[in-house]
């Protein structure tokens, strides 16, 4: 058990996705960022299943089979592909990723990036957060045009930096604010 480990890994990187949202004109995002994690359901696996190198809910999934602090935050947290999933129209109760709003979209990858500095520290590149994604890009369920467009930002990051990215990215927002969703 590793409480203060926890505490300020999380505050770590809820400090960094609020910088990067901040860059790209999501501020309410970036303010309201992650804020089930402090919630017990979460906040105690994490400081149960604590290493500091990969999220907590990966140990937890390894103990139990499942991991309850992912289940509840998914659920919780709209810049997740996760919560974007639902049964499908077409009579075949399939179950498919659902086109995410581009605010969310733009969250995602400012959490995917965050995400790789906190867990990677000194060794962080601009190619971490592509390459994290293309480890297990091909078991989402996500939509493919939420696809096309969080790939297209993690591939720019990793070729032209993020001083170009997330201006795009602020850019794109600004161009698609009717796309937006709260």
């Amino acid at each position: 058990m590793n409480f203060w480990g926890h505490f300020s890994t999380i505050n770590h990187h809820k400090r960094l996705v609020m910088q990067h949202c901040f860059r790209v004109g999501l501020y309410r995002q970036g303010l309201l960022h992650d804020l089930s994690k402090y919630a017990p359901v979460e906040f105690l696996a994490g400081v149960k299943y604590y290493q500091g190198f990969e999220s907590p809910n990966n140990a937890e999934r390894r103990a139990l089979g499942y991991s309850r602090a992912w289940l509840h935050h998914k659920g919780r947290n709209k810049h997740h592909l996760e919560y974007w999933t639902d049964y499908v129209t077409d009579g075949t109760h399939r179950y498919a990723g659902i086109r995410m709003p581009v605010n969310y979209v733009a969250e995602m990858f400012c959490d995917r990036v965050a995400a790789s500095k906190t867990y990677l520290r000194s060794d962080y590149t601009d190619a971490a957060a592509y390459d994290y994604y293309m480890h297990a890009r091909d078991v989402y369920l996500i939509h493919d045009e939420t696809r096309e467009l969080l790939e297209s930002w993690l591939r720019m990051l990793r070729d032209e930096g993020e001083e170009k990215t997330f201006a795009h990215v602020r850019q794109y927002l600004k161009e698609h604010r009717k796309e937006w969703v709260r």
